[in-house]
């Protein structure tokens, strides 16, 4: 494929990072338009989408080392390395320290935690998968040697020399199996929310249904790194089974929906119905009357 959209020299502006950027920035364009429907602040979910980045490269990079931890414990330079720095990790890892650290934001702003995470799920799911077309272009996250008739091909020698992806045999598309799957996830999720009947459930089912997904996935990834849980599956894959497992709980828990707030105009919100200045109006008249019958 094309793992670097040009090359002037020794500067190249490789394809998985503009394809991650572009992730980056659909996802939070319709976190944000989601999130003014269900009343947060903009500029919150702004802040929070800039530290679910930072913190889900730094997650994904860290679970990476820890995986390949054999590797790196005899090349500890290449911790810091501009390889290392251009891979694009383990995406597991970089949800759980995301979550982690929005959990901690949303908090500290005393934004509704669930709520928020419902607002993300969709965006989450979207960049995801403009991450996944990444992958495809860069040549990692590779499946296992295939000839169905599906099966692709890659004869870019920096592919190769990248990421090891391995040349001329045809393979499992395991980036454009997982790109599909959180493309319908975010679609999914969308109409899911306008339909939602408790806090919680859209980020409970994404965590579910890229769970299942991501578990089965792995059986036909190729790319070394899996980790190892047990002897019996891959470290993704355990990770995939506590996805799954956290999802169900928030759906056995079935916390009851706030009521609902919209951002009206002029920075106006409103409340169950009112607004709060109509509510505010409301009890004015009502102090103005009791005051009369005094």
């Amino acid at each position: 494929m094309f793992p670097r959209l040009f090359q002037i020299g020794n500067l190249g502006l490789p394809t998985y990072g503009v394809m991650a950027a572009l992730g980056l920035i659909f996802g939070l364009m319709l976190i944000v338009k989601i999130g003014r429907e269900q009343g947060l602040d903009p500029d919150k979910l702004w802040n929070l989408g800039i530290i679910a980045i930072l913190s889900g490269i730094f997650g994904a990079k860290i679970l990476m080392v820890l995986v390949e931890f054999g590797y790196y414990r005899q090349h500890l330079d290449e911790i810091f390395s501009l390889s290392t720095f251009q891979a694009g990790g383990v995406w597991s890892g970089g949800f759980l320290l995301a979550l982690v650290m929005c959990i901690w934001y949303m908090r500290r702003n005393h934004m509704p935690v669930l709520r928020t995470c419902d607002v993300f799920a969709p965006g989450l799911a979207l960049g995801h998968a403009f991450g996944r077309i990444g992958c495809f272009a860069a040549g990692c996250c590779y499946g296992h040697e295939t000839h169905v008739p599906w099966a692709v091909t890659f004869h870019n020698p920096l592919a190769n020399e990248i990421v090891g992806t391995p040349l001329n045999v045809p393979l499992h598309p395991t980036q454009l199996y997982e790109m599909a799957v959180e493309l319908a996830n975010a679609f999914f999720m969308v109409w899911l929310l306008r339909r939602k009947k408790f806090e919680g459930e859209i980020i409970g089912s994404y965590m579910i249904i890229y769970g299942i997904a991501r578990y089965f996935i792995e059986f036909f990834r190729g790319d070394p790194g899996r980790g190892e849980f047990l002897g019996i599956m891959s470290g993704t894959q355990a990770i995939a089974i506590l996805l799954v497992i956290a999802g169900g709980l928030l759906w056995m828990r079935r916390a009851p929906l706030a009521p609902p707030v919209t951002v009206k105009a002029a920075g106006h919100l409103s409340v169950g119905g009112d607004s709060l200045a109509a509510r505010h109006s409301k009890l004015e008249t009502q102090n103005s009357k009791l005051e009369t019958l005094r």
